[in-house]
């Protein structure tokens, strides 16, 4: 979408115009129940909180403003922000991995780099159980990073953090997945 063509659907938007509400959903709809839908995993939420982002989008048109991000990152600050006040309110169980016996100058961060560059069947169903492990926060991160293909500024951004903070985090919930998928090989083995 054209900056002119942003300017003017929140122009719409900012009339309340249905037309402009329509476009809005065809356009960024997608991408953005997508985003929902991988950090609030039950169909039904995914839903409701899909529905709270583009009320709440609607609502606060206004408070858009481009010199800060563009509109498919303001948009998914939201997602982000329902998501997780959504999954805070209904207190899901998370499964936490202990950081205790992490030396984080001995990590190999290229071999938990590889595990999402891996393409077979299994790769794939072993990085999809080891993510229900994650706390809905890094959940997030890591879907925003790799899945939503967005950077580390525009992360930063939708999270209200700063790029380094971000990317330190992404670093250590990459290094916990690892671990954790080791753990999956010595459930195997044991």
């Amino acid at each position: 979408m054209t900056d002119k063509e942003t300017n003017e659907l929140v122009s719409g938007l900012c009339r309340k115009d249905r037309q402009a509400q329509w476009r809005m959903l065809q356009t960024y709809g997608e991408m953005i129940f997508g985003q929902v839908a991988r950090i609030v995993t039950c169909q039904e939420d995914a839903e409701e909180v899909y529905q709270d982002v583009f009320v709440k989008v609607f609502s606060n048109i206004r408070s858009y403003d481009s010199s800060k991000a563009s509109l498919s990152t303001w948009l998914s600050r939201i997602a982000y922000n329902e998501s997780i006040n959504f999954l805070r309110r209904n207190k899901p169980p998370v499964i936490y991995v202990e950081d205790s016996d992490l030396d984080r100058d001995s990590i190999m961060e290229e071999q938990s780099v590889m595990i999402f560059q891996q393409q077979d069947e299994q790769a794939v169903q072993t990085v999809e159980r080891a993510l229900d492990y994650l706390p809905h926060d890094e959940l997030a991160l890591i879907t925003m990073f790799y899945f939503d293909d967005m950077s580390i500024k525009d992360i930063a951004f939708v999270t209200d953090s700063i790029s380094s903070t971000v990317a330190s985090r992404l670093s250590r919930t990459r290094n916990k997945l690892y671990r954790i998928i080791k753990s999956f090989s010595h459930e195997r083995e044991g």
